[in-house]
């Protein structure tokens, strides 16, 4: 007798042997004991899941000579014709190759033939999405209204390719892809019959390579047993598979989540030298932090999907990092997947990938963050309200979205409880200090001293506007108004400016600088053009000169401070080094400074 593999010996005969579709099995079953049986079923899902057995079974089930029932005997003879495909009751398509409208008329011609022993003719088309335009119009009609005694089992891999109008005429079953732990179920009853011995992480390595498919899982099973025997194990399934064993993988994971990467780049180069795809790495890595994500985010609840060996291995890992350094690090992977596919060195991809993600988990968290400063504020509970009033934090505009965050908690408390970033308290002093001095002279020198950060700042809403920007230069300030300046040379800048896009920018930004709404006013330059008496045109190129240059320089992005310095004639005072020196031995200033990382730039009253 010829050899039967594996997947056809072991494929289930009955509704209760179909493995992981309750939801299609429990339906079918209720519509077989209530007579409510449908004339057309679509079974939908991946390769390997079982559409076509769970349409074989109830083919069974309503012609078995017992039936119609939902527990076929097995014995008649129409169930042992159906189980051996040779039913002349029971007709199945290759939807691939019976795929035109020629086909499909032959088959309404015989539609209409009684049925030779059993109670129904049945009709079990796979891969029915391959079918023509054509030959599926040709089916409507018949679709729609069957004789009494024919029935249509349609299965798919792509329903989206089948026409509305025959999903409409067709109750529709989603199969879904089995998950590890009910594939290694099954495996593990086929080893019982067999006598094979498989230990459990060679199952797991099985069911993982499998993704979701029963029948790929079998077949790689007959194949093991081809290779080495009865007896099989994690290192042989590795070896034929070319998959990297589960330890290895957590052990890993592990390397990344602790920022190891001198760890994490040996073992990778050890996988290689093993001679393993680094694309198949990569996906069972992204496949092991997903797992975890899973597992931190519901608590362990899903951990009934899992395998134990798996559940230990995720827990431990759970209790050194967070979820936001889970999601960081599967984001770089994924990242690198993308790239993966058009690579010219895989390798080296994925080592830059892991070398990122370490340094990604070593990264201070916000909610970490967040809970220094609960622990800061609980310290200097006392004494944060006095101190607060007089020091500005004045940051530089390139900070990390950590500082932000971190300095959006720590600001200072409004009186409605609520809390202010240090850009906004740094923009009210300023509106303060203008309100203060009724000449306009002192915010135009500001302008021009940090025109090109404001350029900068208006590129990021306006991609196109710095362009036009860099050819003007603040004139004056007059209230709510700035007025800005173009020589002749550059008349036709200003209509650029006046795009909606681009002076809305300006304005924003002009807007936050100052502390106040503003509006602009654009000029272009002439005799009668003349700035405020106190401002020199020499001192505003120069000033503006000296601001670009340290944002050359970069010098205020790497000590933190602001690159802003008062005019000599703005009337701003100048901090002393003994108030500086005063601030800096105050003891709530200090855990202050050590908390964030800073430094005192400016100090106001």
């Amino acid at each position: 007798m010829a050899y039967e593999v594996l997947a056809r010996k072991w494929r289930p005969r009955q509704f209760d042997e179909i493995v992981g579709q309750e939801h299609v099995v429990t339906t079918l079953k209720n519509a077989i004991e209530s007579d409510r049986v449908a004339h057309a079923y679509l079974f939908v899902g991946p390769r390997g899941i079982g559409k076509t057995t769970t349409a074989r079974i109830l083919a069974k089930a309503l012609n078995c000579v017992e039936g119609p029932t939902v527990h076929p005997c097995d014995k008649c003879d129409a169930c042992r014709e159906i189980a051996q495909g040779s039913s002349m009751d029971v007709i199945e398509i290759d939807g691939a190759s019976n795929n035109g409208v020629e086909q499909v008329r032959s088959l309404r011609e015989t539609v209409h033939y009684s049925p030779v022993r059993g109670r129904y003719r049945i009709y079990i088309i796979d891969e029915v999405h391959m079918l023509t335009t054509p030959a599926f119009n040709a089916l409507l009609k018949t679709l729609e209204e069957p004789p009494g005694h024919v029935k249509f089992f349609f299965a798919t891999t792509e329903p989206q390719k089948i026409p509305a109008t025959v999903l409409s005429r067709c109750q529709r079953f989603d199969l879904r892809p089995l998950t590890v732990k009910e594939i290694v179920g099954r495996l593990e009853e086929i080893c019982a019959a067999e006598g094979f011995d498989v230990d459990q992480d060679a199952l797991l390595a099985i069911a993982r390579s499998a993704e979701g498919s029963l029948r790929d899982a079998e077949s790689a099973l007959d194949q093991l047993v081809a290779f080495c025997g009865k007896k099989i194990r994690e290192g042989d399934v590795m070896a034929v598979f070319g998959m990297v064993a589960r330890r290895e993988l957590e052990g890993l994971g592990k390397a990344i989540l602790t920022g190891d990467a001198a760890t994490a780049l040996e073992t990778l180069s050890r996988f290689d030298r093993a001679g393993k795809d680094m694309n198949r790495v990569l996906e069972e890595l992204l496949e092991h932090f997903r797992n975890l994500l899973v597992y931190m985010e519901t608590g362990g609840r899903k951990a009934e999907e899992l395998l134990p060996a798996q559940s230990a291995a995720l827990a431990d890992q759970a209790a050194l990092t967070d979820v936001e350094k889970v999601m960081r690090i599967v984001e770089t992977l994924i990242e690198a997947e993308q790239k993966m596919r058009y690579a010219a060195s895989p390798r080296l991809l994925l080592e830059a990938a892991i070398v990122r993600a370490c340094h990604a988990s070593r990264v201070v968290s916000v909610g970490e963050l967040m809970k220094r400063l609960e622990q800061l504020a609980a310290a200097v509970a006392g004494d944060a309200a006095s101190a607060g009033g007089g020091i500005t934090a004045h940051r530089s505009a390139t900070r990390t979205p950590a500082t932000r965050s971190a300095a959006a908690a720590g600001g200072k408390g409004g009186k409605d409880g609520s809390y202010r970033t240090a850009d906004s308290v740094n923009r009210e002093g300023r509106a303060a200090k203008i309100r203060e001095k009724p000449h306009s002279g002192d915010d135009c020198v500001l302008l021009s001293e940090h025109w090109s950060e404001i350029i900068e700042r208006v590129g990021r809403f306006a991609p196109l506007a710095p362009g036009y920007l860099r050819d003007a230069k603040p004139l004056r300030v007059e209230g709510s108004k700035v007025v800005l300046g173009f020589d002749r040379e550059f008349s036709s800048e200003p209509e650029l400016i006046n795009i909606p896009r681009n002076r809305k920018a300006i304005t924003r930004v002009l807007s936050e600088f100052l502390g106040r709404e503003v509006d602009i006013e654009l000029r272009i330059l002439d005799a009668r053009d003349t700035l405020p008496a106190d401002i020199k045109t020499s001192e505003l190129d120069a000033a503006a000169g000296a601001a670009k240059q340290r944002a050359q320089n970069g010098k205020s992005s790497a000590t933190g401070q602001s690159s802003c310095k008062s005019h000599p004639r703005s009337g701003r005072k100048q901090d002393s080094l003994a108030t500086r020196q005063k601030w800096m031995q105050n003891g709530t200033v200090q855990k202050i400074l050590e908390a964030f990382g800073g430094d005192i730039v400016d100090i106001r009253a």
